[in-house]
């Protein structure tokens, strides 16, 4: 007997959903910040980048391969 499974969707309280045109507005700027911290990160002239979790621990890298 076949039953059908509903997807577990778990979320914060006051979690907002975020659909189309909106979405992939809120990707794309997230992918351009993303490449502009790696971009400043390469090269000899490189900058120490600081990341920070979502518990608040700091990590302080130096390399575009580890971001």
């Amino acid at each position: 007997m076949w039953i059908q499974q509903l997807p577990i969707v778990v979320l914060k309280e006051g979690a907002t959903e975020t659909k189309d045109k909106q979405a992939q507005e809120i990707t794309s700027l997230r992918q351009r910040q993303c490449g502009d911290m790696v971009r400043a990160s390469l090269c000899p002239r490189g900058m120490n980048k600081m990341l920070e979790n979502s518990v608040g621990d700091v990590t302080i890298i130096n390399d575009g391969a580890t971001i």
